[in-house]
């Protein structure tokens, strides 16, 4: 019993190793040099979290239980990330509560956001979506491109076999 409690699991170091590639994807210079995304904490998060749910949601299509815990691992250390992020800023621990509950609010609205039109195929809807909280602007010059890229990134993944997302997510080109 002893030997099973203190076994490594592979759940953690699963998420931590697919939360690293979308962020890395998250980073790749072009978002901001080609497509306009500012380089601002508040863009990169929110790069950031439409990586991970494009993970995520790949993962949860499996519709395995191996697809639901490699799910939530990856969601899991996306949000202690977060916490980890504040803490860095110099957040106090009596303020770090408030701040991730407003952090979460945002990461289950951009969730809500992308999700239905990510799973439809709606790149306006997307566009529209991705213009506001990605740009913050209505009329974004490249939200259209960006969503481009998204649903081309969900469609990859996808197609993609799930053994080989977990080794190497198959990100579009940006």
């Amino acid at each position: 019993m002893l030997k099973n409690l203190f076994k490594p699991r592979p759940g953690p170091r699963l998420g931590d190793d697919l939360y690293a590639k979308a962020v890395a994807q998250a980073r790749n210079p072009a978002f901001y040099t080609r497509l306009g995304v500012a380089d601002r904490i508040d863009a990169r998060f929110e790069l950031y979290t439409l990586h991970v749910m494009l993970l995520v949601l790949r993962l949860r299509d499996e519709n395995t239980v191996q697809g639901q815990d490699a799910a939530q691992a990856v969601f899991d250390v996306y949000v202690s990330a977060l916490d980890h992020a504040l803490r860095e800023e110099g957040v106090g621990d009596v303020s770090v509560g408030k701040k991730m509950r407003k952090l979460g609010e945002a990461l289950y609205g951009r969730m809500n956001a992308y999700e239905q039109p990510l799973r439809a195929g709606d790149e306006a809807v997307l566009a529209e979506a991705m213009a506001k909280n990605v740009y913050a602007e209505p009329q974004a010059e490249h939200a259209d491109t960006l969503a481009r890229y998204a649903l081309s990134t969900r469609a990859a993944l996808a197609a993609q076999d799930f053994n080989k997302v977990l080794a190497t997510p198959a990100w579009s080109e940006v």
